[in-house]
């Protein structure tokens, strides 16, 4: 089937996020771990590349967008999406602009916009300034994120020093008056040189005034909530036909295992529920550096898997500091991901075949040690975090990538018990 609309995500968590979203309108949904290496053959009307550039340097990220985008106009794809999250994860060094001229280029479009607003999951943004719950971003706990501290909320200030071209804002006040209004708003802009165009969402209404007015840029940029309106605008537009069935759950053993390597503010909420009545082991980086890998592994053998135990490397933010200090930013998130990715081969070869992980850098790290490739998108456990099938090695797995912020406090034994009944 000719692929409708090609997403690229940039982590592993926010295009399971966008996955499950799309997902939600019964059209079928493919998501490919990297670029594949082979040319298209099989596609679905959506197929979401998840690719591991949110923090890599610039030029590394732009190239291997850019290799997605190929890949997916190969596919057939007209209409593209340009994924990152919804809490736009980015210093004025970050990939999101950069990234977005380098595919605006390709695709010969002269403007593109900007809505990372997440209204279900308490991402909004009005005048141009992104709110977590009621915080403003940078009085929210991301202005304490060890990859991408968010020390500002304004989005054009902080998507202007990545790009070359103009950055401007189509507000509430214009949103609010339809997508006709937006429509004009945009060519207005376009009329005056502005590329980049941020657009302010505050409800779920907004999100579909946004998309029915956007649909048909070469290009739309933004967090996953503003592509959810597209499935449908395309069945009412004629070029989609929504009649793809849900995977279903493969038969699995019980045994499970949660790996938790987001130092968000919910994520640490969430390890600190789980371990209440979960054999837990907190993986420190003073602990990996003097004793290695070992210590962990001796401890997973002696447990019971059916009783889904946890590994966590969550910490507060002074705790994550220390490390930094001690051994440098990226190598402390290196550290940790090396410890989860083998952990999470030694869980496999142990049995497990439901995992759940939690934080972006970790999922990719575990994704690629279990050798998966591409992921069949099931039952959300929360929104935006569904339950998705894959292979690993020979075996049938489930697999949850859930991005740092997001699902509520019980989410690791919701999600086990969510897998359970699907």
């Amino acid at each position: 089937m000719t692929t409708v609309l090609g997403c690229i995500a940039d982590d592993f968590t926010g295009a399971t996020d966008l996955a499950g979203l799309l997902a939600r309108s019964g059209v079928r949904v493919s998501l490919r771990m990297g670029v594949p290496d082979e040319p298209p053959t099989e596609t679905a009307p959506f197929e979401v590349i998840a690719l591991k550039c949110r923090t890599a340097p610039v030029d590394e990220a732009v190239a291997e967008c850019r290799e997605a985008l190929k890949w997916l106009q190969a596919a057939g794809a007209q209409r593209f999406f340009w994924k990152y999250c919804s809490t736009f994860d980015s210093t004025e060094k970050g990939n999101i602009g950069p990234v977005a001229e380098a595919l605006m280029a390709d695709l010969g479009a002269t403007q593109t916009m900007y809505c990372p607003a997440f209204p279900e999951n308490g991402r909004a943004i009005f005048m141009g300034n992104l709110f977590v719950g009621d915080q403003p971003l940078a009085e929210s706990p991301m202005k304490d994120h060890p990859l991408t501290p968010m020390r500002d909320s304004n989005l054009m200030r902080l998507l202007a020093p990545q790009v070359t071209k103009e950055v401007g804002l189509a507000n509430r006040l214009t949103v609010a008056k339809g997508a006709e209004a937006l429509k004009d708003k945009l060519a207005a802009l376009a009329d005056q040189g502005v590329a980049h165009v941020v657009i302010d969402a505050v409800a779920d209404e907004d999100l579909y005034t946004i998309a029915e007015a956007c649909r048909d840029m070469p290009l739309m940029t933004g967090g996953s909530a503003v592509a959810m309106p597209l499935p449908a605008l395309y069945v009412r537009d004629g070029v989609l036909a929504a009649d793809a069935e849900r995977p279903q759950r493969p038969e699995l053993d019980r045994k499970a295992i949660v790996l938790s390597g987001s130092c968000s503010a919910m994520t640490r909420k969430q390890v600190c529920e789980y371990g209440v009545t979960a054999a837990s082991y907190r993986l420190d980086p003073f602990e990996l550096d003097a004793k290695g890998i070992g210590p962990a592994l001796a401890w997973l053998a002696k447990q019971d898997l059916t009783a889904a135990p946890m590994f966590y490397a969550t910490a507060q933010p002074e705790t994550v500091r220390k490390a930094q200090e001690a051994f440098g930013v990226a190598e402390v998130g290196a550290m940790i991901e090396d410890a989860l990715a083998e952990l999470a081969h030694a869980a496999l070869t142990a049995g497990v075949r439901r995992f759940v992980v939690a934080g972006g850098e970790t999922s990719g790290a575990v994704t690629k040690a279990l050798g998966v490739t591409q992921l069949d998108i099931g039952k959300e456990i929360a929104p935006g975090v569904p339950w998705t099938y894959c292979e690993a090695e020979g075996h049938k797995i489930a697999l949850t990538l859930k991005s740092g912020n997001f699902g509520k406090e019980g989410f690791f034994a919701n999600a086990l018990n969510l897998l359970e009944d699907a």
